[in-house]
């Protein structure tokens, strides 16, 4: 699985540890709902699962890069599984 942080102005040290924050919250919930999208009979490799990560708006979406079954599968149910949560705010 891999993340494409789309970010506007500084790269700045804190910017760095959101990300890193927000990285850590996102890839388990990401992967459980990935795991619940798919029946065990298939492996699941997610190194070929990337996801666009926009910081300042707040949302993640599924690139364009990951395979288009996969994302025909997902997208569905992604935006309100993922993007509506409370990935974003402060815990």
């Amino acid at each position: 699985m891999t993340f494409n942080w789309l970010i506007s102005g500084d790269d700045n040290p804190s910017m760095k540890k959101e990300r890193i924050d927000l990285e850590y919250r996102l890839r388990p919930r990401i992967t459980k709902f990935l795991l619940s999208q798919f029946d065990g009979d298939h492996v699941i490799d997610f190194s070929s699962y990337h996801f666009d990560v926009d910081i300042k708006n707040q949302w993640v979406w599924i690139s364009e890069k990951t395979p288009v079954e996969v994302i025909e599968k997902i997208k569905v149910d992604f935006d309100r599984e993922i993007n509506g949560s409370h990935l974003f705010s402060v815990a």
